[in-house]
């Protein structure tokens, strides 16, 4: 029966007598009930980390400001000043480029380049000098040798900006950009020069910007074997080279510029009359076939000294 008491009394729950009313209690009795746990989640509301419920200040402010129509008045209205602002950029930007115009002159293959730069060497071969149309449309240099490419003047320009670059035993990045502007700066003066006196003389052709660009920069094809001449001869080849790619290329551009520039002139402009309408297309393709081989010397002699 003793046994019976001791053990009622330490290890059965249910018989342990429940504590005064008037005694303070110092810890609460949570063995006989189980925890209370939290119903929305393990923390408790004053250590909730996932942030206000959606239906606060900033969900309602949100659904407020796309049901205003003041605001959807407003957004519409700066999404149309943006799209007008596009489309006069691109206009603008189209009127001195044209990214179709662009593609044209980059349309070539291996064949055109290398029956190009065989015209471009040894123009005196060459007998069809005339550019093929198609409905009215010029056909793209894969399609016509005779048609102007950018891409032999601009990979043989990043060429010589390569070779002027590495002249030298150490490489010079002030050289490099230094050179680079300076053939750009030239290429620009040269065609400004050809587009004004074409404005001045009041002479119609079928010369674009890009076309000028192109026969201006197949002087770099010239360019790059008068450098190798002169670094693997000397001197001596150096000016052989460079009075063979002058004669070439002077060919070459009276023979191309001929059948561009028409000779189309008011009759009372400057005081000549129509007799003399072919010896202005000859005087304008002369001058600017003997300004190549020029800039030529300018921008080659100091790599080979």
């Amino acid at each position: 029966r003793k046994f019976h008491s001791y053990y009622q009394l330490h290890f059965n729950p249910r018989a342990r007598a429940a504590p005064p009313a008037g005694d303070s209690v110092l810890f609460d009795d949570t063995s006989s009930a189980p925890p209370v746990m939290n119903s929305q989640g393990f923390y408790t509301p004053g250590h909730n980390m996932a942030g206000p419920p959606n239906d606060m200040h900033g969900g309602s402010a949100v659904n407020n400001l796309f049901t205003d129509p003041m605001a959807n008045a407003a957004m519409m209205y700066g999404s149309s000043i943006a799209n007008q602002g596009k489309d006069i950029v691109n206009k603008e930007i189209s009127r001195f480029m044209s990214v179709n115009k662009l593609k044209y002159f980059f349309a070539v293959d291996t064949r055109y380049v290398l029956k190009k730069l065989m015209i471009l060497m040894f123009p005196y071969t060459h007998q069809d000098w005339e550019v093929r149309y198609h409905r009215d449309t010029p056909l793209t240099p894969r399609q016509d040798v005779n048609a102007p490419d950018l891409y032999i003047p601009s990979k043989h320009g990043f060429h010589y900006i390569h070779f002027t670059g590495w002249n030298g035993p150490w490489f010079s990045p002030e050289v490099l950009g230094l050179c680079a502007s300076t053939a750009l700066v030239w290429i620009i003066i040269e065609v400004l020069i050809m587009l004004l006196s074409l404005y001045l003389l009041t002479v119609h052709s079928d010369l674009s910007t890009f076309d000028l660009i192109a026969y201006s920069g197949y002087k770099y094809v010239g360019m790059i074997f008068t450098v190798l001449c002169g670094l693997l001869f000397g001197s001596d080849g150096y000016y052989v080279a460079l009075v063979w790619s002058s004669c070439a290329l002077m060919f070459f551009i009276v023979r191309s510029l001929k059948m561009k520039i028409l000779p189309s002139i008011s009759s009372d402009s400057m005081g000549m009359g129509s007799n003399n309408k072919p010896q202005l297309r000859l005087y304008i393709t002369v001058a600017t076939a003997v300004f190549q081989p020029i800039i030529i010397y300018w921008l080659t002699s100091h790599l080979v000294r």
